[in-house]
């Protein structure tokens, strides 16, 4: 088992030990117990993970904090040891306003003009989003430029961009990253709304816009993964026990729907995104 199997494997179990739970009438919270595929596709991926589960019910409130903390560690984990891919000083942190960073800096002036007239705000809207967690770079100080031979002196070229710190000091947004515990209602569409806007509102290079979820139904990935534009891809916390589920199942409809967002590149694995965002 290569290393970035066995973070992924601590990664579900952590899922298992602080998130899932099934209640008194067996379903597992990421099922809709209303529908037989659901429930039938999450039991076998739970079934398929073997990991130790909660032992009584917690708000979902407090399930998608957990989801979202657990599932930063992992890509921290996980990018830590592509460095040799991707290197640079990065930092991974839950629920940061983009304002924080240099592509949208300029977006924390138009909420302050917008907060201050507010007659505005029904026309312009808000441009602050908050997304679930973020991968950012720091920008690196001449010495690091020049390590392997001079190529800046301090009043020399390259005087606007901001890699270099002597230009800028906020750190580069480089992924805006949804998680979705489940996609049973229209604030999970919420995820294409705030990609669009990271899109048209960034001055500078687009970060990786991606959604992580649990949901089990192929029908309601699709309804976030299919299209392009608005989000990268959608990841799976667990794709091949999800197809094997789908598998096991029999309905040839679901297993279709499945292939069709995987072989279209719309849907992948947990285990894809770390080395995704070292590309």
């Amino acid at each position: 088992m290569g290393l970035l199997d066995e973070i992924r494997s601590d990664y579900h179990r952590q899922l298992c030990g602080q998130v899932f739970f099934i209640d008194e009438s067996g379903c597992p919270n990421n099922a809709d117990r209303h529908n037989t595929s659901s429930l039938a596709l999450s039991k076998s991926i739970l079934s398929q993970l073997g990991h130790t589960l909660l032992d009584a019910p917690i708000k979902s409130q407090t399930a998608g904090q957990h989801f979202e903390q657990i599932t930063c560690a992992y890509i921290k984990s996980a990018f830590t040891h592509l460095q040799h891919l991707r290197p640079g000083d990065w930092a991974f942190e839950v629920n940061q306003q983009i304002e924080n960073f240099e592509q949208y800096e300029h977006l924390a002036d138009l909420s302050k003009i917008l907060h201050e007239h507010r007659e505005l705000q029904a026309t312009l809207g808000d441009y602050l989003i908050l997304p679930d967690i973020v991968v950012s770079r720091f920008p690196v100080i001449d010495s690091v430029i020049n390590q392997t031979e001079l190529l800046l002196e301090p009043d020399s070229a390259a005087r606007l961009t901001p890699i270099r710190k002597a230009n800028s000091g906020k750190p580069i947004l480089h992924a805006s990253i949804s998680c979705k515990w489940t996609i049973r209602s229209d604030r999970s569409q919420n995820s294409r709304t705030e990609g669009l806007n990271l899109i048209r509102n960034r001055k500078g290079n687009t970060p990786h816009i991606v959604l992580v979820t649990a949901e089990p139904t192929p029908q309601r990935l699709a309804s976030v993964a299919l299209g392009t534009g608005d989000i990268d891809c959608v990841y799976h916390i667990a794709l091949p026990e999800l197809q094997s589920a789908v598998e096991q199942f029999g309905n040839p409809a679901i297993k279709e729907m499945l292939d069709i967002l995987v072989y279209g590149k719309r849907l992948r694995d947990i285990s894809d995104l770390p080395l995704d965002l070292a590309a």
